[in-house]
């Protein structure tokens, strides 16, 4: 058999990417194949520079062109993240790819403090990321990136965002008094949330974070009508009474039809830091089986941890501050598995237009 580009093709032809279940050549992640001799050269451009299965990726590739006969495989790698279906026809957020929603059926089980971790460890990644904080009544993204100045506006019409730890960031929190309560009704909240997206010069964007207020109110029926967003992740602790209220936010989403990516458990189990015993303050696994239940992605759980709270806290994402530690780990490979999903979300997707993009009020 000639060793040739074709050759190694051919072999390239029956990689499958792992979360994708096609093969590398048709999606189009194969590039630059160059032969000389038993030597072949390509570059494996990912959908995500936050795949969960490179390493998976990399490996079958090399196995596959040694299988033909190459004894060197020099490889490199690239990444282009695609755009959610729809999403180039929306007017709210035109240089976006990806909306990545956040929530939670109730209060109380770390969402803000996922979000944030997820939006941190995607940038780490190499993404082009934003996070905006969609929780009007409570904002908590100022406090979780530790941002304190106030935005402003190049152009007098649009603002800009702030940054932080590598992405763009943006709050209601930083246009209003810290100690103001918003006593607003419905319509003035989600108006303000369509001009926090709308009306901030978010520039081009692999993944826009929206850290959603709890439950299931008016903010992801708004949402629903005025973009196309990739996915939901759902953010749960793993007791029952956690579980049963992000049970009825799926079915929320479904509605709306907003995908949903995957569910996180949060303040899985708890490590003494001493003797290492884990103890499940609120449960263990509880998560894991309600996705199976209804069918979703598990996309990770994260521990219960005292450097977790104390890097929100201090405005400093665990995966930026800590970026070593396991608690780290846990939420970067929450993050690459939340990147996954949006991957394949686009993929099986159909092509339909943005719902309500003509609506600019």
């Amino acid at each position: 058999m000639p060793l040739d580009p074709k050759t190694a093709l051919d072999a390239l032809r029956k990689v499958m990417d792992p979360e994708l279940h096609r093969d590398l050549v048709s999606l189009g992640m194969v590039k630059d194949v160059a032969v000389e001799g038993d030597a072949v050269r390509l570059k494996v451009e990912l959908t995500t520079p936050a795949c969960p299965l490179k390493d998976t990726i990399g490996r079958d590739v090399k196995a596959a062109l040694e299988g033909v006969g190459f004894r060197r495989v020099e490889l490199s790698w690239g990444a282009q993240v695609r755009s959610a279906p729809g999403v180039s026809q929306a007017q709210l957020t035109p240089g976006v790819k990806n909306i990545i929603l956040v929530g939670a059926g109730k209060g109380g089980v770390g969402k803000s403090t996922v979000a944030v971790n997820v939006a941190a460890g995607l940038a780490r990644t190499g993404a082009k990321v934003g996070i905006l904080d969609a929780d009007i009544y409570g904002p908590s993204i100022p406090i979780l990136t530790g941002v304190t100045e106030r935005p402003t506006s190049k152009d007098g019409h649009r603002l800009d965002p702030l940054t932080a730890h590598g992405m763009k960031v943006m709050s209601i929190g930083f246009l209003i008094d810290p100690d103001q309560a918003l006593i607003w009704r419905g319509p003035m909240v989600t108006g303000a949330l369509i001009q926090l997206l709308r009306d901030v010069n978010w520039g081009d964007l692999d993944y826009l974070v929206l850290d959603l207020p709890p439950g299931t109110g008016d903010i992801p029926l708004t949402l629903a009508q005025n973009i196309r967003a990739a996915g939901v992740v759902l953010v749960s602790t793993p007791q029952d009474l956690a579980l049963a209220d992000v049970i009825r936010a799926k079915l929320m989403f479904d509605k709306v039809s907003i995908p949903v990516l995957g569910l996180v458990e949060n303040m899985s189990a708890f490590v003494c830091p001493h003797c290492r015993t884990e103890t499940a303050i609120f449960d263990k696994g509880g998560a894991r089986a309600a996705a199976d239940k209804m069918g979703i992605r598990f996309l990770g759980d994260v521990p219960i941890d005292l450097a977790i709270r104390e890097g929100g806290d201090k405005g400093v994402p665990i995966v930026v501050g800590q970026p070593d530690s396991p608690q780290a780990a846990a939420l970067l490979a929450v993050a690459r598995n939340v990147a996954g999903a949006v991957s394949t979300q686009i993929l099986k997707a159909p092509r339909l237009p943005v719902i309500g993009a003509q609506s600019r009020a």
